[in-house]
């Protein structure tokens, strides 16, 4: 039996707030858009109905529940505890992006929006909105960096196969932040008919609490499959982060379980040492961007820097707010992988596992070895696989020098 820690991680609370982080703070033209989808989001939530119509879709649509699989191969490799994956990557659109777009879908039609707007970075999540705006019928805007646009060209041919609009957004570096900043401008500019579905577990309440209830299947569905295999819960579970959504739809279940370490993988890039890295918890300190307040990669005089990942998912220069609580109360663990340490572990679960990773989680699996060795022999470590490598071959044979 695992200890149950008690319940002061049951956040957020009414102002959206995971202790000093979270909240909104956002323009006077954006609260009462905010507030609207606060309100409607509670409605939905309390609605039977509406977990029963989406439940439906996730498994008749998504794919629902996603397989729990004994990596052997690579438990073998390492020679400590199990290593079981999490296979999200197998869900409809090939990656856990999927679940939060269908709840916040089905919401957003509620609300009477016919119109949908996202940003993107690796592309999967600007997938998933089309996907189901194609599902509904519905009008579909996707803004992605032009860096990105580049770097995930498969995907974005993919969203316009769909039927979205996808618009280059050249600010910045042109990627994941930049993107986040124009969808915002949209929203606020398209009152009426426009809905705002973001993909991580970030921006102004109620976003972050919203995507992680979304993504909460993947954590509640892990539990009951462990204890069918195991008979037991996982020793702790592991992810990739960027924003957080995959990390903190895995962990949140997990939360009460004190016997469960959860364990968070951000992108060092070229080293933490350097600018050249994605890592705001390791790197950064608490600042606000796109509507709460988190830990930031800023400089001195508080302007936002850009991150920097071999991954166009992990370039975000922040994190989901309820991730800094969870680092800041010591009951989650966060550690970083750099770009070559990501193409390494890419490379051998490819070859071990016969599964291509996408680069996301492929940080997660560069640390997934010392962490089965801290485990030991004969416990169970759980890595949430959230995407598919399909939309990364293409680059990553650029960095290998491999000619395609």
């Amino acid at each position: 039996m695992n200890a149950i820690i008690p319940n002061e991680y049951a956040m957020p609370d009414a102002e959206g707030r995971f202790g000093p982080y979270g909240g909104r703070f956002v323009a006077e033209t954006l609260m009462p858009l905010v507030l609207e989808l606060n309100h409607a989001y509670e409605r939905c939530k309390a609605d039977p109905t509406f977990q029963a119509e989406l439940d439906d879709y996730l498994t008749h649509y998504v794919g629902r529940p996603s397989p729990l699989y004994l990596a052997q191969r690579l438990t073998d490799h390492y020679g400590a505890a199990n290593i079981w994956f999490k296979r999200d990557e197998l869900n409809h659109t090939g990656a856990h992006k999927i679940n939060n777009c269908m709840g916040q879908i089905l919401l957003a039609m509620r609300m009477g929006k016919k119109r949908i707007i996202a940003e993107t970075g690796a592309g999967q999540h600007g997938v998933a909105t089309a996907t189901v705006c194609a599902r509904f019928g519905l009008q579909c805007v996707v803004y992605m960096g032009a860096a990105d646009v580049q770097r995930q060209s498969p995907n974005v041919f993919r969203m316009k196969l769909l039927g979205a609009e996808v618009i280059p957004v050249t600010s910045g570096r042109g990627t994941l932040k930049d993107a986040m900043n124009e969808a915002m401008r949209d929203w606020v500019t398209n009152v009426e008919d426009t809905y705002y579905l973001i993909g991580t577990a970030a921006g102004p309440h109620p976003y972050p609490a919203m995507v992680r209830d979304f993504q909460s299947v993947i954590g509640k569905e892990t539990k009951v499959q462990m204890q069918a295999r195991r008979g037991k819960l996982p020793d702790a579970v592991v992810a990739a982060i960027g924003g957080g959504s995959n990390a903190i739809g895995l962990f949140h279940p997990f939360i009460e379980d004190a016997g469960v370490r959860m364990i968070g993988i951000e992108a060092a890039g070229r080293g933490l040492d350097g600018p050249d890295h994605a890592a705001s918890l390791q790197g950064g300190r608490p600042g606000v961007l796109h509507g709460n307040r988190t830990y930031l990669l800023q400089d001195a005089d508080g302007q936002i820097l850009e991150g920097h990942s071999i991954s166009a998912g992990l370039d975000y220069p922040g994190i989901g707010p309820e991730h800094a609580w969870l680092k800041d109360m010591g009951r989650a663990e966060y550690r970083a992988a750099t770009d070559a340490e990501a193409l390494e572990a890419f490379q051998l679960c490819s070859k071990l596992e016969g599964i291509i990773p996408a680069l996301e989680p492929s940080h997660a699996l560069a640390r997934i070895g010392e962490i089965a060795a801290e485990i030991g022999t004969g416990g169970d470590v759980v890595l949430n696989m959230c995407g598919r490598g399909d939309k990364d071959i293409f680059a990553v044979a650029q960095h290998l020098g491999v000619e395609l």
